[in-house]
């Protein structure tokens, strides 16, 4: 809609005293209504996110996110997808080895979500997945495969000590991967700290290092479903040893014995 400039609406009128307060009055009603106008279409113009044709313009997936990761924050996500794989397919492997305790086949489906948490991750950074094509137990030599391999034999070998029995073991297993994994979603974990040149301590990587708020919201969740899964372990395990027939897992007051975080984090985890 055209709008008919001021001046020449005081050029087609008679000049008097009443056209005068007439025109300042319908100037000052009108001025601020196409004022108004003008920003509006502008904020229309702009989008919600603040750029042209909406959505945030400086982030994946907009609303503001970051464009990329820098290596530090790769290597983490990636070696966390890793390991929550690790876990996934351990608990696979304990399960068939102990069909009548649920608690492997349970915690093996939530580690499914996990592992798919980090990967629309690596989607949404546009990385590429280096666990893609692997098998139950088979890990991407490039992506720490040696070591994550060495841990799965490990911990899927529930019958290397006779002193221990099975389920025991299998038990205690799970729990040092939840404890595990706790300390490497929070900082680099220690084989990344040691082959890594450009990153020298705990405090290199993690969720305590990053400050892209997408990885820090997935990695809180992994963070929560691990303290759960670590009660669980425990309760099961409490439940059916004790301290008087294996004190080496145990402490003085007859409760589990930390085997990664400090006995204090878990105690805490625990509510104790």
């Amino acid at each position: 809609m055209a709008v008919v400039p001021a001046v020449a609406v005081v050029a087609a009128v008679v000049v008097t005293d009443t056209t005068k307060e007439f025109i300042m009055k319908t100037f000052r009603i009108v001025l601020p209504m196409i004022i108004l106008l003008s920003i509006t279409l502008v904020a229309f113009a702009r989008g919600p996110g603040g750029g042209v044709g909406g959505g945030g313009t400086n982030g994946t997936g907009g609303g503001g996110g970051r464009i990329a990761l820098d290596a530090a924050e790769e290597i983490h996500l990636l070696f966390m997808r890793a390991e929550e794989k690790l876990a996934h397919d351990v608990y696979e492997a304990l399960g068939r080895e102990f069909p009548d305790y649920a608690i492997f086949s349970n915690i093996m489906n939530s580690e499914t979500n996990h592992v798919e948490t980090m990967i629309e991750k690596i989607e949404q950074f546009e990385l590429t997945d280096p666990n893609i094509l692997d098998g139950p137990g088979e890990f991407n030599a490039a992506n720490f495969g040696a070591y994550f391999t060495e841990k799965y034999t490990a911990l899927t070998d529930v019958d290397a000590d006779p002193q221990i029995p099975p389920l025991l073991q299998a038990l205690l297993n799970g729990a040092l991967i939840e404890e595990l994994d706790m300390h490497d979603i929070i900082y680099c974990p220690e084989i990344i700290v040691e082959t890594v040149a450009d990153i020298s301590d705990q405090y290199g990587c993690g969720m305590d290092y990053t400050d892209a708020k997408a990885l820090i919201r997935s990695y809180g969740n992994l963070l929560d479903g691990s303290e759960n899964h670590l009660r669980a372990f425990v309760r099961v395990l409490e439940t059916n040893y004790t301290a008087s027939d294996y004190p080496e897992f145990f402490t003085e007051d007859g409760l589990y014995k930390a085997q990664y975080l400090s006995q204090d984090a878990v105690d805490e985890i625990l509510g104790r």
